[in-house]
């Protein structure tokens, strides 16, 4: 199946070396443009056709991956988009065009933005259609709470990224550097997926991963039943002999240590808001009957304690916390473009932020403090 990928593909990649001489990785066809790979046997939630997104660069070897955001489901209500109950995005499906979404979601993969320290990479965007953030392996049937109906649903992430890692692992033969990132779901599929990314692309020489608005929160805090429901839909278990040997599934906060144990001269982090009314409520309203707004951010709270705790452990892994942004529920800090994720009281910006983790600069974890007035 690999092989046919190469093949089939060797004309549009091209088989030589690059035009620059300081450019490695073989030469393109096109440049600076998006090229769609459907990869075979890898499907969408709805069971039609996975495809995903490559922009080649003929001015740096170094790569930037980016998996797009789009919520979660785990039953019929959530994976059918009942009204009034937090789903997944693109379950019925990618069209050929997904691409042009891409600068929109992330600031990494759009060459108009002088301020991305990515902006003359190689780009690789994953699209969301798996309702599990791009980790799950099952297919499952959901049936509605009377019985009467049922979906079935191809939670089919890790096999995506499987087959993407082999197809990158093949087309990039210099690797720089490795820099893996998205928000939401895409922030937990980042932090699950870096170990598989990291170890399939082998001619990587340094990686670094920001997991944006996805925290992975320890276990023993307000997190555990959500853990526990999606270890059960997802079917997780099965990928366990491939994950780090110190990772757990009895505690998912344990992915974070492990990456950081596993690869200790790679670069680390998270981000997200203090405030973030999205990623918090799919963590914390259907498993507690629905709280209020400052119960769910209480909690959240809490479990950002148990997080930037664990964090603090490891050298190698670091945070950006600001307080609240009017975009998006405060949802995603690189979500359009770094403006407002600032840490205004220590004079942090993200953007310099970002460009100092990527550029192996000094950087130092920070969480801002509540700032009144804001969030009204």
């Amino acid at each position: 199946m690999r092989q046919g990928i190469v093949v089939g593909l060797c004309g549009l990649l091209g088989c030589g070396g690059g035009s620059d001489e300081s450019i490695q990785n073989p030469t393109r066809d096109v440049y600076e443009s998006w090229v769609k790979v459907e990869p075979p046997g890898v499907v969408c939630g709805n069971n039609t056709q996975y495809k995903f997104f490559v922009n080649f660069s003929d001015k740096s070897d170094n790569l930037v991956v980016v998996l797009e955001p789009g919520g979660a489901c785990w039953d019929y209500d959530s994976c059918t988009g009942k009204n009034g109950i937090r789903g997944a995005a693109n379950v019925n499906g990618l069209p050929d065009d997904h691409y042009k979404l891409a600068g929109f979601i992330s600031p990494f993969i759009n060459r108009s933005l002088e301020e991305s320290p990515t902006a003359d990479w190689n780009y690789v965007y994953i699209p969301y259609c798996t309702g599990d953030v791009h980790t799950g392996n099952n297919v499952a049937t959901y049936a509605d709470a009377a019985g009467t109906d049922s979906v079935e649903f191809h939670h089919d992430g890790h096999h995506a990224i499987e087959e993407i890692t082999s197809w990158l692992d093949d087309n990039f033969t210099h690797v720089p550097k490795l820099f893996v990132t998205g928000c939401s779901a895409g922030g937990v599929g980042s932090l699950v997926n870096y170990h598989f990314l990291r170890n399939g692309i082998k001619s990587v020489k340094k990686g670094y991963m920001l997991d944006d608005s996805g925290p992975v929160f320890p276990s023993s805090g307000y997190s555990a039943p959500l853990h526990a429901k999606i270890r059960s839909a997802w079917n997780v278990d099965s990928i366990g002999g491939t994950l780090p040997a110190s990772f757990t599934f009895d505690d998912m906060g344990t992915m974070n240590t492990a990456l950081a144990d596993e690869f200790p001269n790679d670069r680390l982090a998270t981000t997200y808001f203090q405030r973030d009314m999205n990623f918090s409520l799919y963590s914390y309203e259907r498993f507690y009957d629905f709280p209020p707004k400052e119960e769910i951010l209480r909690m959240w709270n809490e479990d950002t304690k148990l997080l930037t705790a664990l964090y603090d452990t490891r050298d190698n892994l670091d945070y950006f916390i600001p307080y609240w942004r009017n975009v998006n529920d405060s949802h995603c800090s690189t979500l359009f473009s770094f403006a407002g994720s600032d840490i205004e009281e220590k004079g942090l910006t993200l953007e310099q932020w970002v460009n100092d983790f990527i550029d192996d600069a000094p950087i130092e974890s920070a969480i801002e403090a509540p700032v009144p007035g804001e969030d009204p």
